[in-house]
């Protein structure tokens, strides 16, 4: 029976029995993988810890006839500060929601696991704001799985970048703000040239910088509603985790 040794992140569990899990890891070596962990449910055993949701983890894991088994792990980084915070581990299901889609069975994508990661540790240890947060991670990922927006220029006439441009979900990119490009969509959406320039930090900065700036509340909104519609349309789907988070509003504003 041959093992694997590889490092990393339980994407869900699911209890069977009276004792074991089942998870799926998105590991750095084999891509997203399912495994057993037997009596990971009992408090005492070596497997609890490092089997619960957004647990980083080294891992040991046996070849099975269906599945992988899971010897041992190793805790490496439990995101408590998330998994404590019902507003960021309602952001992390989101995020994970969307990599579960982008990503494939037994395909390791590095680029994929680390933008995750980066987004839970900025999520978990810096005071940076959630919805900022979720418009880079939707937009990198879209980025690194082939649905970059064109941000180059003007997506009609090739021009080349300016302040002055509207942001096409028809051209799936920037287009000219003014002139006949704009009169090829009329439905594109007006932005301000501080979300442009963040929209093009996002799709082409190294991930050294991806976090590196801020913005203005006008820009988050259209940040937010730029991500958000470009990711339903890429991925054709609605991803209505974060739906929940609006009781908390409903009840703020109704106190």
């Amino acid at each position: 029976m041959g093992h694997l040794k590889t490092r990393g992140i339980i994407l869900k569990e699911l209890n069977t029995g009276e004792a074991d899990k089942i998870v799926t890891i998105f590991s750095r070596d084999a891509g997203k993988l399912t495994a057993v962990a037997r009596s990971a449910k009992r408090p005492k055993s070596k497997l609890s810890a490092g089997t619960q949701f957004i647990c980083y983890s080294d891992f040991v894991l046996f070849k099975g006839k269906n599945m992988y088994i899971l010897d041992s792990c190793e805790l490496l980084e439990p995101f408590y500060e998330i998994r404590n915070d019902i507003v960021k581990l309602t952001y992390s299901a989101h995020f994970v929601d969307i990599v579960n889609d982008v990503i494939q069975e037994n395909q390791p994508d590095k680029r994929v696991l680390e933008l995750l990661l980066n987004s839970l540790y900025m999520l978990a240890k810096t005071d940076r704001l959630p919805e900022l947060i979720k418009c880079i991670f939707e937009l990198r990922l879209l980025s690194i799985a082939g649905y970059a927006p064109f941000v180059q220029g003007c997506a009609i006439c090739g021009k080349e970048e300016e302040d002055d441009v509207l942001f096409s979900f028809k051209k799936c990119g920037f287009i000219c703000g003014s002139g006949e490009c704009m009169e090829n969509d009329r439905h594109a959406m007006e932005i301000e040239p501080g979300a442009a320039k963040a929209i093009r930090h996002i799709v082409r900065s190294g991930k050294e910088k991806l976090f590196n700036f801020n913005v203005s509340p006008k820009v988050l909104e259209e940040l937010k509603k730029i991500s958000s519609r470009y990711l339903r349309e890429q991925l054709e789907r609605d991803y209505n985790k974060l739906d929940f988070l609006k009781t908390f509003d409903d009840s703020d504003r109704s106190e």
